[in-house]
């Protein structure tokens, strides 16, 4: 029974089942810790990941932003809920958890806002809490509209159809099929119109058959779409539905799955714009199952072969946890196990399936392959029907009219929890505190399969005369608590100390080195390994390109002289605002405001130095609104003691520089050190690189 303390807001005003939603509402902050009022008009149609919903799921408005305390969205007989943020901004350890009445939870950091409105996954009952955890000042959020089901969500399933190399002289024969499964979205793997993709070819061999589900495709492009020039018939027929023109990749959301559109046809190695694109679009989802679709399959045993510069894709897809690749390229249906990108068979690999018989012509197997091959067929049209939940799939091969050849199989979703658990986790996870003195580190508890109980927490094997104390010491996960460690006037030493979640018969753990003694140890980075640097630690940087990296910088030129060094002052990496040199010496270089790196915790010894190499260049376009500039960050306290400016009417070209900072008025603290660069004006040409920081005393 639930309480009549808890007040609720009915509404009779539910809109329709739709892959995206779209109207007017005004965003207001409610009562805090209240049940959030669903609104009576439609929700904005503004900027968002797109979100395609299920069938039989509907959708409301509600005016929700920035409550201090939170609360509760509600729907009258909501099986579950999935709340649309407008606005997720989350500065440093800042963040917001997202929880069902039934189960499930999630805690969104700055790291998932993926730049415009996003839906979260879908959480059971028929309330969902918003709590957010800030201590930011500039950290916000707002949440304008949910959609929900009256069915179970294990029963929410939605259809994709998926399909590669179609028109083809026998597309219309895989057309029915698609039209027969009344999928939510057509996945196009590319090679959709033959022979050279022109737009007279999709207009004439294409739309008669396939046009009538363009509201519902998304496409990517093959080899065949660049026979035309920089595939112009493509995205001319496409439109927006094809990414943004030249690039070709994009993602969206289909139920609780998010797709990526990867274009297999342009630059797509490691330090590609696109695979890193890649990388941010899979850190910023957060929805627990993800596939992606490209022309070219990693692996294959017909014509093609296998296609190792596919690599990148797949590493990004195998660390962020993804599920599924379809891809097309050659003419015939091939299922591959989970696996690496090397092949080996791996239960959490990705699965990757082969879709390529749309309507052109047969490949024949014959071709060896490292991937683990599951099933085939090379002489039968079809399409794959992927039915999508909201912890996994089924896949079926589904042949033309008259064939027989069918394939099946399922999986479950890497990041869909089966139970209720926690997690443990220390930031920072290495500190050090000079005898006498006091240091803090973050305890954050993590939900997942809807785990609501409470975790208590210790800490043991800390070195000796270091004492540690919890605030709180039990936490309702998912929360945080800071664990603060004392050492006396004798400690000394160092230890990897264990950090202990207990609820019920669960238990979890988390290391957290700790170094005490009498003096510091300093600090000393070449910036040859990662040693916990930060990008935008903050959650304000503004910089659009040019930010701060670990990397082996590429050499940039100008008519005066060299802007970006291509060397360091040792070995082969350094702090870099843009490693790569592109086309021009504007292509990567510091645009549209601020971008920082943040160090991990230093020790500042007593009578403690700063010294570390530079390098700065600007364009006779810069600024004094330019500059490099190194902080001391203690504590909340931030403090400028290094800066170089930029100079109006004047090129500057680069070159390798020392600096000394005196830190004596920090010794015997711990600290952090926060490199900034910045192209704060109107735009210029700015490039800084910094290497080899020491701290000593």
């Amino acid at each position: 029974m639930k309480s009549p303390l808890r007040r609720r807001w009915r509404t009779t005003t539910i809109y329709a089942a739709a892959a995206m939603v779209a109207g007017a509402v005004a965003v207001a902050v409610m009562p805090s810790g209240g049940d959030i009022k669903p609104v009576a008009t439609a929700v904005p149609d503004v900027p968002q990941v797109p979100q395609v919903a299920e069938p039989g799921t509907q959708s409301a408005g509600v005016a929700f932003a920035n409550s201090a305390d939170g609360g509760q969205v509600c729907q009258d007989g909501a099986q579950w809920l999935r709340l649309r943020f407008t606005d997720l901004t989350l500065r440093g350890n800042d963040s917001v958890t997202v929880s069902g009445a039934k189960s499930g939870s999630y805690t969104f950091t700055a790291q998932h806002w993926p730049g415009k409105a996003f839906h979260t996954k879908a959480f059971e009952g028929d309330c969902v809490r918003v709590t957010p955890s800030f201590a930011d000042s500039g950290s916000r959020y707002a949440v304008d509209a949910y959609q929900f089901g009256t069915q179970a969500l294990a029963a929410a399933t939605a259809t994709g159809a998926a399909v590669g190399d179609v028109c083809g002289s026998s597309c219309n024969q895989t057309a029915p099929v698609v039209g027969n499964m009344n999928p939510q979205a057509l996945i196009l793997t590319g090679d959709n119109a033959y022979n050279s993709g022109t737009l007279t070819e999709y207009r004439n061999n294409y739309d008669p058959h396939y046009g009538q589900f363009k509201s519902i495709t998304y496409p990517t492009p093959g080899n065949h779409e660049y026979g035309t020039s920089g595939a112009q018939g493509y995205f001319d027929y496409f439109g927006a539905r094809a990414g943004e023109r030249g690039k070709g990749y994009y993602s969206f959301d289909v139920g609780d799955w998010h797709f990526v559109a990867l274009n297999s046809n342009i630059s797509r190695d490691a330090s590609s714009a696109q695979v890193t694109w890649l990388k941010n679009d899979l850190a910023a989802n957060t929805k627990p199952c993800t596939a992606a679709f490209f022309h070219h399959p990693r692996f294959s045993k017909s014509n093609h072969g296998d296609n190792s510069t596919i690599t990148a894709f797949w590493d990004a897809l195998y660390n962020a946890k993804a599920d599924l690749v379809v891809a097309g390229h050659d003419h015939n249906y091939q299922r591959y196990a989970l696996a690496r990108s090397n092949g080996t068979p791996d239960p959490n690999g990705v699965r990757q399936l082969l879709i390529g018989t749309g309507g052109r012509g047969f490949y024949r197997f014959g071709s060896s392959t490292a991937g683990p091959v599951e099933a085939g067929n090379d002489n039968t049209f079809g399409v794959g029907k992927l039915t999508l939940t909201a912890t996994g799939y089924r896949s079926d091969f589904v042949p033309v009219a008259g064939r027989d050849y069918t394939d099946t199989v399922s999986g479950d979703c890497h990041k869909a929890a089966s139970s209720p658990s926690f997690s443990v986790a220390t930031t920072p996870s290495s500190v050090s505190l000079p005898a006498g003195g006091s240091t803090t580190t973050t305890v954050d508890v993590g939900a997942a399969g809807g785990f609501t109980g409470s975790v208590a927490l210790a800490v043991s094997g800390l070195p000796s005369g270091v004492t540690g104390s919890f605030s709180p010491s039990t936490v309702s996960a998912p929360g945080r608590s800071t664990l603060t460690l004392t050492a006396s006037s004798s400690a000394s030493g160092s230890a990897t100390a264990t950090i202990t979640g207990t609820s019920g018969g669960i238990t979890k753990t988390a290391q957290l080195s700790v170094t005490a003694g009498t003096t510091p140890a300093g600090f000393s980075d070449d910036f040859e390994s990662g040693k916990g640097w930060v990008v935008n630690a903050s959650g304000s940087d503004s910089a659009t390109t040019g930010r701060w990296e670990r990397g082996d910088p590429e050499e940039t030129r100008e008519s005066d002289g060299v802007k970006q060094l291509g060397t360091t002052t040792s070995g082969t990496n350094c702090l870099v605002t843009g490693r790569l040199a592109g086309a021009s010496v504007g292509v990567h270089d510091v645009d549209g405001g601020l971008t920082s790196m943040t160090s991990p915790q230093i020790p500042v010894p007593s009578g403690g130095k700063l010294t570390f190499s530079y390098t700065f260049a600007h364009g006779d376009n810069s600024s004094t609104s330019d500059f490099l500039r190194v902080h001391v960050l203690d504590g909340t306290n931030k403090v400028k003691v290094f800066e170089k400016l930029g100079t109006s009417s004047t090129r500057v070209v680069g070159g390798w520089q020392s600096a000394t900072v005196d830190l004596a008025q920090f010794g015997g603290r711990t600290v952090k050190l926060v490199v900034e660069a910045a192209d704060a004006s109107t735009a210029s040409l700015w490039e800084s690189a910094v290497d080899d920081v020491r701290v000593t005393g």
